[in-house]
């Protein structure tokens, strides 16, 4: 039976997942708006990715018998006036949200949780990728983003992304 402090933090962490899904879509929008239609796609795959990851969570809660319990999603408040603000924003999100799953991480350990343990590796691992693509974004506009040629150039790379769907294997 699944640890109650790890359900429950498991259970928070969905609406989490949520609201980052929310914050990309934001992120999103603002870059359309700016026709840069590349940085509009990589974070609109950014919020699939992050609603695969909540329904992910939800399916291993439901899977181990923890009802699920939905909270309202807070609406983002990003302040986005300069094209690498989401960036910015985007790297000092992600690294809350490794907080948040070394939280958990941390409490289905100390509960001697192992199944727990073991599906959460897989988020310990996404967001050391997400971390580091976060600032490598950051790096690439730092040194191209700021030359109207350089800046076409991420965009075009970024409107390449294409969406896949996340291959974790649920007990």
């Amino acid at each position: 039976m699944l640890n109650e402090k790890v359900g429950s933090l498991l259970n928070v962490q969905i609406n989490k997942e949520f609201y980052s899904a929310y914050l990309y879509l934001e992120f999103s929008n603002f870059y359309k708006e700016k026709g840069l239609d590349g940085y509009a796609n990589w974070y609109q795959i950014q919020a699939k990715e992050e609603m695969d990851h909540a329904l992910l969570i939800m399916q291993y809660l439901q899977n181990n018998d923890y009802k699920v319990v939905f909270e309202t999603v807070n609406q983002p408040k990003a302040e986005l006036k300069n094209f690498d603000d989401p960036l910015k924003e985007g790297l000092e999100h992600e690294r809350y949200v490794t907080g948040l799953i070394n939280n958990i991480y941390g409490a289905a350990h100390d509960a001697k949780d192992y199944r727990t343990v073991k599906f959460l590796d897989w988020f310990v691992d996404e967001q050391g990728e997400e971390e580091k693509t976060a600032m490598d974004m950051i790096t690439k506009y730092e040194l191209f983003g700021h030359d109207p040629k350089g800046l076409y150039s991420l965009d075009s790379e970024y409107k390449a992304r294409v969406y896949t769907a996340p291959s974790l294997v649920l007990e």
